[in-house]
């Protein structure tokens, strides 16, 4: 049976004068506690994401300027072999497609918008409302916006159609990436954490 993870800094974190936790926070925060079932060996990413969460009543707003919520999308075909990457414009990389909350708390809508915003995908699917991966990266300073953290909630979305993407104004181009292929655009850790996780959950399917 598996034990429930006790998160440093849960007591008393995050509560209003009355000892509740915000309404706002309750969904994100019950994501990440069903996550550090599914993945213990992730704690010190996860300890680190439930204490900004608990702390910052305004996570999902990108007007906080020490870091904010993103969601993002680990888009992946019918088969399980290959992943849509965006070459992104502002960072210079090849990423999944994510972007901020913008106030909205429910992290698996923002990841399922972001996913068809920036494919132009139109048959997707959420295929776990958990969450299927976390990271906290840096993101520079640029012109006037101060180097900040991401927080990101990364979800997975299957593509059951038609796999036509259309490149929007966020990315230099988009591309299906075989995961045997993915070295040849990025060796980014979380990346192949989720190249990873990807191939252990396909062979249960």
């Amino acid at each position: 049976m598996k034990k429930a993870i006790e998160f440093s800094g849960s007591r008393g974190a995050g509560k209003s004068p009355r000892g509740a936790v915000r309404l706002h926070r309750q969904n994100i925060l019950s994501l990440i506690q069903s996550y550090g079932l599914k993945f213990p060996n992730e704690q010190q990413t996860l300890q680190r994401l439930y204490r900004f969460v608990s702390s910052n009543p305004h996570c999902f707003e990108r007007q906080l300027l020490v870091g904010h919520i993103t969601g993002s999308a680990w888009i992946v075909d019918r088969g399980y072999e290959k992943t849509l990457l965006t070459h992104h414009k502002k960072l210079d990389k090849w990423l999944q497609p994510g972007g901020h909350a913008d106030g909205v708390t429910n992290v698996a809508e923002v990841a399922m918008r972001e996913a068809q915003e920036e494919s132009g995908l139109s048959d997707l699917v959420l295929v776990d409302p958990g969450m299927f991966d976390i990271d906290v990266h840096l993101i520079p300073a640029r012109l006037e916006e101060p180097a900040h953290y991401h927080f990101d909630c990364r979800f997975l979305i299957c593509c059951h159609g038609d796999e036509s993407y259309v490149v929007s104004n966020e990315s230099h181009d988009l591309a299906w990436v075989r995961l045997t292929d993915i070295e040849r655009y990025t060796n980014e850790a979380s990346i192949m954490r989720m190249v990873e996780k990807t191939v252990l959950l396909k062979k249960l399917i």
